[in-house]
């Protein structure tokens, strides 16, 4: 059988072949690889806590300290993985490669930070913190979908694979 190659410009791989070798040498790659699983996990019981408060105005003070936990997980990721896009993509944040995850990033950061002031602050009530913190959350599982699905583009481009459209990704060479 043979595979007939789809018309029209080869997608852009996600690394060149010296930007590979950067991120497969990089020591942050592996930081963001132990930070990633390890925010998802602390979203998931946050975001447990977060529902008990709200349907049930129990744990109040755990929810609260989740969401704090959760949010210096977040800094943390972040600016190591801004250190990675500086060492792979010589730019600290906004890179080709990731341009829309970064746009998305800002967000997620940005709703993290006014649930904070909002606590510090007592700038609403704990029950519309909380509501923010969901906001900020929502916005996470889009982040993390995107990066994902990125990291997903960039093993079919390493093995000429079909992607989910069906097109062929072009090998890195």
């Amino acid at each position: 059988m043979t595979v007939e190659r789809p018309k029209g410009p080869a997608p852009k791989p996600l690394y060149t072949i010296a930007e590979r070798a950067r991120r497969d040498a990089s020591p942050w790659t592996l930081v963001q690889g132990v930070l990633a699983p390890l925010q998802f996990i602390v979203f998931l019981v946050s975001l447990a806590l977060v529902a008990r408060f709200l349907l049930t105005g129990l744990g109040e003070t755990a929810a609260t300290a989740s969401i704090v936990v959760k949010t210096m997980v977040l800094y943390a990721i972040m600016i190591t993985g801004a250190i990675w896009e500086k060492v792979v993509f010589g730019r600290y944040l906004f890179a080709d490669a990731f341009f829309w995850e970064d746009v998305v990033s800002m967000l997620v950061i940005a709703l993290h930070t006014a649930y904070l002031a909002a606590l510090l602050f007592n700038l609403t009530s704990v029950t519309n913190q909380m509501w923010l913190a969901l906001a900020a959350y929502a916005t996470y599982v889009v982040n993390a979908a995107q990066f994902l699905l990125k990291l997903r583009a960039a093993r079919l481009s390493a093995t000429g694979t079909r992607g989910p459209a069906g097109d062929f990704a072009e090998q890195a060479t």
